[in-house]
């Protein structure tokens, strides 16, 4: 399998070689459009700041080939807010593939939103052999809003959008590769599908 994680400077990129690396998968780390182009599957990794996260991707013309892409798609943290249309962190644009806003926790609760947390209402390949309340790892500021294109719920303390699906671009907004055995089944189920 051709499997390539994008490098824009602004994901976590060893984490998510290594955790493939125990699945005994090799990945291509790249920022080419034609690399990228040619992968079975694309993992978009993110940590970070919202807007320049998007300057790195716009600097790299990547702002403008991802939304195109056509095979399984895997956004993860800020990788799956940068698939949204606006953030309001730092009042940013972003790749606009999937029409929602991201929002800043509004909440008693420490922010931000960081360590283990349960996963509910999976509803998605994605999610294959995971059981329901299965603890995930989060670390986070901002957030995606119930909708549509939800297929797995996390609370803090109201329920948010723990992953998106949308066509072929699927995303998280915990670490499958900080979460331990479902997070590695998880990218397993990615990489299977």
């Amino acid at each position: 399998m051709n499997l390539v994680i994008v490098d824009y400077k602004a994901g976590n990129v060893q984490s998510v070689l290594f955790a493939l690396e125990r699945l005994g998968v090799q990945a291509t780390l790249s920022a080419d459009a034609e690399t990228i182009k040619a992968a079975d599957k694309v993992i978009f990794p993110g940590v970070g700041e919202a807007s320049s996260a998007m300057a790195q991707l716009k600097a790299r013309n990547l702002d403008k080939l991802l939304p195109t892409l056509e095979q399984p798609f895997f956004g993860v943290c800020l990788g799956m807010q940068l698939l949204c249309k606006h953030s309001e962190e730092g009042n940013t644009d972003l790749l606009g593939i999937i029409p929602l806003e991201v929002k800043r926790f509004e909440t008693e609760l420490k922010v931000p939103h960081m360590g283990w947390n349960q996963l509910e209402k999976l509803n998605s390949p994605l999610f294959e052999g995971i059981q329901e309340q299965e603890f995930v790892y989060y670390v986070h500021s901002f957030y995606v809003p119930l909708s549509q294109y939800t297929i797995a719920e996390t609370s803090y303390p109201e329920p948010f959008s723990a992953a998106l699906q949308y066509k072929n671009f699927y995303a998280a907004q915990f670490h499958p590769e900080k979460s331990g055995p479902a997070g590695a089944q998880i990218l397993k189920n990615f990489l299977a599908l």
